[in-house]
């Protein structure tokens, strides 16, 4: 009865299937699951991280070349000007540079004031009494030639401020068409003033509204050309007092 084959062969059968197998799976699985499973999802997590860092890095790059494109296509308003009176030019003591004055010639008839060089101021001063010399001074005869050429200062325009300086253009009507060329505002104006009918000076109303450096805005006139040079800056269609 003890050593019955049936019996014996149950219990190797048993022990094997019971005890060798389920520590493999338990072993190996777990092992499996616990390392690999977990090292695998975390390294991909972190590649995802940087995937995202860089697509959010290249949306804020294309943001900001969009809102630059859609800047520059913008339209710029053009300038508004106000036709001005030479008022005066003076010097008072102990000052060292004498001060010109434009006056709006309509209400409300704010004023433009800026200073310019002595010889500058001499000769602005004699061209608004009509004052001529022996000999014609510089701005006359610069005057004569103009008007022996049939070329006419048809405007000046004060049109901005860089770095305390006023920037001006002189538009002329020559025998081939509109001309603007940069000129200090203290020349435009005496050229103005020396024509035999005083040409019309024209002031940007920003720079009667606001004492800061001020932009020079397109003002298109047809057939004419942009003026040559870089316009806007010191030393070209600008007043350097003591330059």
């Amino acid at each position: 009865m003890t050593d019955l084959p049936g019996r014996g062969a149950g219990t190797d059968t048993g022990t094997a299937t019971g005890t060798d197998p389920g520590a493999d799976i338990r072993t190996d699985t777990g092992s499996d699951i616990d390392t690999d499973t977990d090292t695998d999802v975390g390294s991909d997590i972190g590649i995802d991280i940087d995937i995202g860092s860089d697509a959010t890095d290249r949306r804020a790059a294309d943001a900001a070349a969009a809102a630059d494109a859609a800047a520059a296509a913008a339209p710029v308003a053009s300038a508004v000007f106000r036709v001005v009176d030479v008022d005066d030019v003076s010097l008072d003591l102990p000052a060292q540079y004498p001060l010109v004055t434009l006056v709006e010639v309509e209400p409300p008839r704010r004023e433009l004031v800026f200073p310019v060089g002595l010889t500058e101021g001499t000769a602005m001063a004699q061209a608004l009494r009509r004052m001529s010399g022996l000999r014609p001074m510089t701005h006359e005869l610069f005057a004569h030639v103009l008007r022996r050429a049939n070329i006419d200062v048809i405007a000046v325009r004060l049109v901005g401020r860089a770095e305390g300086n006023l920037l001006a253009e002189l538009d002329l009507m020559t025998p081939r068409g509109r001309e603007r060329l940069d000129c200090r505002p203290s020349d435009a104006v005496v050229l103005a003033l020396r024509m035999p009918v005083p040409a019309v000076i024209l002031v940007d109303e920003r720079l009667l509204e606001d004492p800061g450096d001020v932009a020079p805005a397109p003002f298109p006139v047809p057939g004419a050309p942009d003026p040559p040079g870089p316009a806007g800056g010191p030393g070209s269609g600008s007043d350097e007092i003591g330059a």
